[in-house]
């Protein structure tokens, strides 16, 4: 069976498609399309902060300041 579908177009052809009733309705048992929707979520704009937040950074220092005492120490015990 050969198609008269010229091969520039990318929608299916709605008299070959599987699953679509007369005009193009889905009939029931059969997943509907999704949904053509191009918003991003819903409530009001809340524009992303900038930079870290303080508490994240002062956990990350501190875990830095005490693995720099850790091998500091470890390096003065060996040396003796």
């Amino acid at each position: 069976m050969t198609r008269d579908i010229p091969a520039s177009n990318p929608d299916p052809d709605p008299r070959v498609t599987p699953g679509l009733e007369a005009g193009g309705a889905v009939p029931p048992g059969e997943t509907p399309p999704g949904e053509a929707s191009t918003g991003t979520g819903a409530g009001p704009y809340r524009p992303p902060k900038r930079g870290w937040a303080r508490g994240p950074l002062a956990i990350i220092i501190a875990v830095a300041v005490i693995c720099a005492l850790f091998f500091l120490v470890f390096a003065i015990v060996l040396a003796l």
